[in-house]
């Protein structure tokens, strides 16, 4: 039986299955970038697919998937491996062929009920997406786990989790778009995959010499958490905020003219929350508040990665500030120190980050006063037709990084129950910070000036 406060329900889940590929694939070892084997990624990404009843398909989605997945997995044949750890906390992906976890289940419970319109948190997380025992690790487990879960209204739930290590959000969606043309019977995937990882490896000064790291990296810094700032999840509250074009032209109307204009959505959104999420938790003054965000150089000028690459392909540059300064600033000084961290992020500091991890042993970014967000709403994913029309919902299944619960958002493209386009926020933090939180979103999210700018 799973429960929540809002829901409860009951699923019937059936064994879980290994699928392998659905043709012979290279026995090799393969090595992962120097991106993606940091310690920051190094844990498992959920995201979920809600489906209506489609009206022209009675049939059950599971074997439909289950083959999409079988055949994907002969052109995306590393997924189906394992990971090793080599030589200094090397990461390198065995591609054995044993495939990924399949699991199917049936659940007495509607599509309505999740109200999936503004996105996580869902309720009873965990029975749409079964951690199934011994799966979870990273080393010598399944790279994949996949759930259909039929529900009651006609629709179902297709789970996924990836390790982290192997993908990205864009490769998540490239490997899931592989999936959709397939189940829709396509013979092969239209964008071909390409592993490449050698592209972001520390580069050499010569043939046994790492060039040193290019900047400063301080999201690598070493912080202890001197002040209780990482809370114990159980402590925690999660609440979504939908952030609409009201809400952006709200906050841009805090922001002199020229920043406005300048200033991208997510740049201002990311200001506004790292400002409120500060004042929220009221730490002391001198104490330094890191803000990370992610920056992905695919379609960036002059970039290496080329189309069909999958692996890890983001930097995550920090703004850093002390509390004090924060707070007695107007919100663009946020802003501000936002846009100067994300826009440093090219080809060569994504390369800096590769010679930090060979050189460093493939740290973690650092957890303490910081927080951190990525953006996911542009890359298509709730554009997926696997054969039963677009999703109700698609996207993360949970509203942070999950192995850190309170330091990290994402920024999720969803449509509100009045058919308004925009992103939803899920944020998680104490009770009483929550309460603080909301109070301060609410100050800027009034406007300041009749004659806002909206760079959409």
């Amino acid at each position: 039986m799973a429960s929540s406060s809002a829901l409860e329900f009951t699923v019937r889940r059936k064994l879980a299955v290994l699928v392998p590929p659905a043709a012979p694939t290279p026995r090799e070892l393969k090595r992962l970038s120097d991106i993606d084997d940091q310690d920051g990624l190094r844990f498992q990404l959920p995201a979920i697919h809600f489906f209506r009843q489609h009206d022209a398909r009675d049939d059950d989605p599971a074997p439909v998937l289950r083959g999409a997945i079988a055949a994907v997995l002969v052109h995306y044949y590393p997924f189906a491996g394992r990971l090793r750890e080599l030589e200094g906390h090397k990461l390198a992906v065995d591609c054995t062929g044993e495939g990924v976890l399949f699991v199917e289940a049936d659940a007495n419970v509607r599509i309505d009920q999740f109200d999936v319109a503004l996105g996580p948190p869902f309720p009873c997380l965990d029975e749409l997406l079964f951690d199934v025992p011994g799966s979870s690790g990273i080393l010598d487990c399944p790279l994949l786990l996949f759930q259909v879960t039929r529900l009651a209204c006609g629709g179902f739930a297709m789970a996924v989790r990836i390790q982290h290590t192997m993908a990205d959000g864009a490769g998540m969606l490239q490997l899931l778009g592989a999936i959709a043309e397939l189940a829709r019977g396509a013979p092969a995937p239209t964008v071909r995959p390409v592993w490449g990882r050698e592209l972001l490896q520390a580069p050499l000064l010569n043939d046994d010499v790492l060039l040193p790291p290019r900047f400063a990296h301080r999201e690598y810094d070493d912080v202890m958490d001197m002040n209780g700032g990482i809370v114990p999840f159980e402590f925690m509250v999660h609440r979504s905020f939908f952030i609409g074009w009201r809400e952006i032209s709200a906050i841009r109307s805090h922001l002199p003219s020229a920043l406005r204009r300048e200033a991208t959505n997510f740049e201002v959104i990311t200001g506004c929350l790292w400002r409120c999420r500060t004042a929220a938790l009221a730490p002391h003054a001198d104490e330094e508040m890191r803000m990370i965000c992610t920056v992905n150089i695919r379609g960036k000028k002059d970039t290496i990665i080329p189309v069909g690459y999958y692996g890890n392909a983001f930097a995550s540059p920090v703004a850093i500030s002390t509390a004090g300064d924060l707070l007695a600033n107007p919100v663009s000084y946020a802003v501000e120190l936002v846009m100067k961290a994300k826009r440093q992020v090219d080809v060569e500091y994504i390369l800096s980050v590769a010679a930090l991890m060979a050189q460093r042993g493939r740290p973690h970014f650092a957890v303490a006063r910081a927080y951190l967000v990525s953006d996911v709403s542009k890359v298509g994913i709730r554009d997926l037709d696997f054969g039963w029309g677009k999703p109700a919902y698609a996207g993360p299944a949970n509203g942070g990084v999950v192995a850190l619960p309170g330091i990290g958002s994402f920024f999720i493209a969803v449509r509100n129950a009045m058919g308004e386009e925009g992103i939803a926020v899920p944020m998680c933090m104490p009770g009483p910070t929550m309460d603080k939180f909301v109070n301060e979103m609410g100050k800027l999210m009034r406007p300041a000036l009749a004659d806002t700018f909206s760079k959409m």
